[in-house]
Formats: C-alpha cells, sequence, structure tokens
C-alpha cells in the first residue's frame, strides 16, 4: 500500500521527468533495481526539459559577446536572455544586477571580495560552509545556533546594534537548512538587518528548487544559488542584486570581458577601464551552456507551479517523517522543532549504527543513494548531535567503523522529480535495517564504508 493516503489534489503536480529516473544499478545480495536517487541536497538531476533545450541548442554553439558571425550572435543573444529570465524568476528589482558564477560558492566568494574595506560581516554558525568561510579579509561576527526563528531574528538584531564601530555591515543567511531543511526567517531577518543599516545576502541553494524566491518580496540585497541543485548540470551558478557594491569593486577575474578600454601607458604598464555592469565580474569565456540551463530550468519551474510542486513536496516529507517517527532508534535532526516549515530535507542518525554503515547499506542493499557525513555545515551538525566543537569528525570520513558511534550523521533529500517509490522503498529500508540488520558484511575503504565483496551475506 502507498505510504500516500490523502486523496488525490488536483493542485498537486506530478513527479517532473528528470534524468536518470530508469538507470538500474546492481544489488550486493544480486540482481537489479531502478536507482532511487535521494541525494537531492547534494545535487539535484537535471529535468529532462532542461537537457532537451540543451541538445537543440548545442548545434548552434559559439562564442559570445564578441563574434560578427551569426552563431555568435545567437548564443549572445541566448545568453543575455537568460539573464533576464534568471531575473524575472527571482523577481529582482529594474537597478539589480544578474551575474553568471561556477556556483554558490563561487558566487558568495566574489561578494566578498566585493564588500567594502571597513564592511564586518555576521553569519550564523548554523550556515553551509560555503556563506560561512568566504569572509576570511573581513571582519565576521558569527552567531550561535538559534533554537526558533524569533531567537535568530533576535539574536541578529543584537549583534548589530552593538556592533562598533557603527558601519557598513552584511548579514548572510540561508533559506533552507542543507541539514535539516528548515526553513529560515528571511523577510524578517532582511527586515532587522535594514533597520539597523546592514545589508543581506541569501544563500538560497537549498530554498529556490523548492520555494519561489522574490528578491523584492523578501526585501534581500541579494541572492546567490547553484544550478546543479536547480535540476540543471554542473557548472554554474547565480548572484543578483544590488549593483553598487559590485560595479565599485576590483573585477573578481581580471581579464577579457571585463574590460571596456585598454591601452599602454608611455612610460610602461597598462591603463584600464573596467565594465560597470554584469560583465564586470564575469571575464573570460563564460559557461554558456550552463547559464541557458538555469534559465531553462527557472522557466519549467515556473511553468510547473510552485504551488503544485510545493505541495506534493510536502506530501513526501510527511511521509518520510511518518515514517521515521515509527523507529524508535532514529532521531531526526532539527534546529525549531517538529512544527518547523521545511523543504524536502532530513538528516537523522540511528541509534547503534555507524551513519556511514547505514547508508552503504541503504545503497549496496536497496539501490538507495542518501548522503552521510556532515554536509559541509560541520558546527551545525556537531551542535544538533550535541557534540563539542573541537571533537574529531570528518565529512564522509568517520573515524568509527561499522556498527560503532561516528560524529556524523544521514541526509535524505528529495524534490520535484521524486517519484512516489522511492520514498517508499526509503522507509521501508530504513525500518528493515533497523530490525533486521544488514544483509552483508562491511569494511572501511579510503574512508568510506564499503560492501566487504570477499565477505558472504550475514
Amino acid at each position: 500500500m502507498s505510504v500516500f493516503t490523502a486523496a488525490a489534489d488536483q493542485s498537486i503536480c506530478t513527479p517532473l521527468p528528470v534524468l536518470g529516473k530508469d538507470v538500474t544499478v546492481p544489488l550486493v545480495t544480486g540482481g537489479e533495481v531502478s536507482y532511487a536517487a535521494l541525494d537531492y541536497a547534494a545535487s539535484a538531476p537535471a529535468l529532462q526539459r532542461v537537457w532537451d533545450d540543451i541538445a537543440a541548442y548545442a548545434p548552434y554553439y559559439g562564442s559570445v559577446h564578441r563574434g560578427a558571425g551569426y552563431l555568435s550572435q545567437l548564443s549572445t543573444d541566448l545568453f543575455e536572455s537568460s539573464r533576464v529570465t534568471v531575473a524575472e524568476f527571482l523577481g529582482c528589482r529594474a537597478d539589480d544586477q544578474v551575474i553568471f558564477t561556477r556556483s554558490t560558492t563561487d558566487s558568495l566568494n566574489l561578494l566578498a571580495a566585493a564588500v567594502p574595506a571597513d564592511c564586518q560581516v555576521f553569519v550564523f554558525e548554523t550556515e553551509h560552509h560555503a556563506s560561512l568561510l568566504p569572509w576570511r579579509d573581513t571582519r565576521v561576527t558569527y552567531l550561535n545556533a538559534p533554537r526558533t526563528p524569533a531567537q535568530a531574528v533576535a539574536t541578529l538584531e543584537r549583534a548589530l546594534a552593538d556592533r562598533c564601530p557603527y558601519g557598513p555591515a552584511l548579514v548572510c543567511v540561508t533559506g533552507a537548512s542543507n541539514v535539516t531543511g528548515e526553513l529560515w526567517p528571511v523577510k524578517e531577518l532582511a527586515a532587522a538587518a535594514h533597520a539597523h543599516g546592514a545589508r543581506i545576502v541569501l544563500d538560497a541553494a537549498q530554498l529556490a528548487p523548492h520555494h519561489p524566491v522574490d528578491i523584492t518580496e523578501l526585501d534581500v540585497d541579494w541572492v546567490a544559488f547553484s544550478g546543479h541543485k536547480l535540476y540543471a548540470p554542473f557548472g554554474s551558478g547565480v548572484l543578483a542584486g544590488r549593483s553598487d557594491w559590485l560595479r565599485d569593486a576590483e573585477p573578481y577575474l581580471a581579464g577579457g570581458g571585463a574590460s571596456r578600454k585598454v591601452a599602454r601607458r608611455a612610460g610602461g604598464g597598462v591603463d584600464v577601464e573596467w565594465h560597470t555592469t554584469a560583465a564586470r565580474h564575469e571575464a573570460g569565456s563564460p559557461n554558456v551552456i550552463g547559464v541557458y540551463s538555469i534559465a531553462s530550468a527557472c522557466k519549467a519551474l515556473t511553468e510547473a507551479g510552485f504551488e503544485g510542486l510545493v505541495a506534493r513536496e510536502q506530501q513526501l516529507v510527511a511521509a518520510v517523517r511518518a515514517g521515521l517517527a515509527e523507529v524508535p532508534e532514529v532521531k531526526v535532526l532539527s534546529l525549531f522543532g517538529d512544527d518547523a516549515p521545511r523543504v524536502g530535507v532530513i538528516s537523522f542518525v540511528v541509534e547503534g549504527w555507524n551513519s556511514s554503515h547505514f547508508a552503504a547499506a541503504l545503497s549496496a542493499e536497496y539501490g538507495i543513494g542518501v548522503r552521510d557525513g556532515l554536509f559541509c555545515a560541520h558546527p551545525l551538525v556537531r551542535t544538533l548531535l550535541g557534540s563539542d566543537p573541537q571533537d574529531i569528525g570528518e565529512c564522509g570520513a568517520p573515524e568509527a567503523g561499522p556498527g560503532e558511534r561516528s560524529l556524523n550523521a544521514i541526509r535524505v533529500s528529495f524534490g520535484a522529480g521524486t517519484p512516489d517509490e522511492h520514498i517508499e522503498r526509503f522507509v521501508r529500508a530504513v525500518k528493515e535495517l533497523v530490525s533486521e540488520g544488514a544483509q552483508w558484511k562491511y569494511r572501511t575503504e579510503d574512508g568510506r564504508c564499503v560492501p566487504d565483496r570477499g565477505a558472504a551475506q550475514v
């Protein structure tokens, strides 16, 4: 029987077609099964619509901006129209810039290089490393993990009010946690930041694939996200928002495309006039296919309708949480509590299991791909596990062996392309592994728990 018992709702979307939905993988116990990709928080599978759009464009591939030929002109139009599409997807203001990057990490490092020299940055310890670490050349205040959305706002307000000297400030906050999936009070945090003369950048890597993100409505100053989490291929990202800090900063990369004029000086050296548009930070030949894939994904999600996508994903979230709640040995990690709104990202630990061992068994015995480790959010996971921040524990490389406690957790994540069967298989697998144990022996190899191919079944 399906885990979905609610009556059919016409407003709920069916799963969107994605690449890999028919891929089969071998099981260590014998036979094959269709692969259940439940690691969307790391990288979501590309939408079939996106791949089809890329394939249709590929024969017309050409270098952009500096070519007179037809294919170059067509590619330039495609590149710049993609910028417009992304701006519309994000609800950008008229004077906002949309800059194409390699990823969320690249976007936030770009912004970090553009903040004023005397800027103070405020960031919660709960952030992904992409938004926790780029601020090394600025004054950074790390804020303790809040336990409610209201506490997050109050913590930020106190920190901003106490800052000294009073000058430019930037708040960096996630929209949805890549560990717990919980939604953060972005609009309220933005209001608090602006009330104290600060700006705010939203790490929307985990939010944009699951919920509409509107810069104007949220009143944030910048948004960063990655294509590979938005159902597009690897290698593309976006930084969108206010232009002044970006326009006044030195180019992120110095080179062709970022410069308007370059001339030799009589006494040596060169004089450079840099672009003041997004091109200022897009030096070199851009990833046109990556940019187009992001625009295609934006269109596909918009046309599918976020209302239906969100409704169906909430069914999946409820099914997973209900299934895990039936297993006493499972502890779901949360900052804000069970009633907090969240996207399709859930992390948990299992009593008596090393997390890497459990994830390996899900893969080898059930064909289910999840993630284990600290999810590039080490301080947050350690806080949620109640461990000391100095405790040993590396993302994806546990010190403990199979069956022993580790400082890592297991993360299941899903989205617009996830079929019901994958969720049902996952819930069933968790229950069977906890009640019956693994069917195979495992060992540690290169920091990972893997099936021992030389062993017999347990």
